[in-house]
């Protein structure tokens, strides 16, 4: 990739990689008009407006339109705690939760 030298062994990797700098999104929602630069983006969106959730969780009755949903709700049970905070010790399952988390540190930097 010219854009940040990422290497891609297949073509169409390459092709979806590209888009992420373009900002191009060939594939549009029936429904609602939404973009996605990945056709699986789509059908996962898709799953949303029709209800099917063909991902079921093993450990309980919950299921999930999208298989990284269900990676990240399997983390709840296993406890599994994969982002860490560079500043204290603490770990998060969600990487959303340590972002959230980490405003917590800029916002005394501010204050200080």
């Amino acid at each position: 990739c010219n854009h940040c030298d990422k290497a891609f062994s297949h073509k169409n990797s390459f092709e979806r990689h590209t888009r992420i700098h373009t900002g191009e999104k060939p594939y549009k929602c029936s429904q609602c008009g939404q973009g996605f630069s990945d056709k699986d983006n789509l059908i996962c969106h898709l799953r949303r407006h029709t209800g099917e959730k063909p991902y079921p969780c093993s450990i309980c009755d919950k299921n999930f339109s999208d298989k990284r949903d269900l990676k990240i709700h399997t983390r709840t049970h296993t406890g599994e705690k994969q982002f860490q905070c560079n500043f204290c010790d603490k770990v998060f399952s969600r990487k959303q939760n340590l972002k959230k988390h980490l405003t917590t540190h800029t916002s005394k930097a501010i204050l200080e």
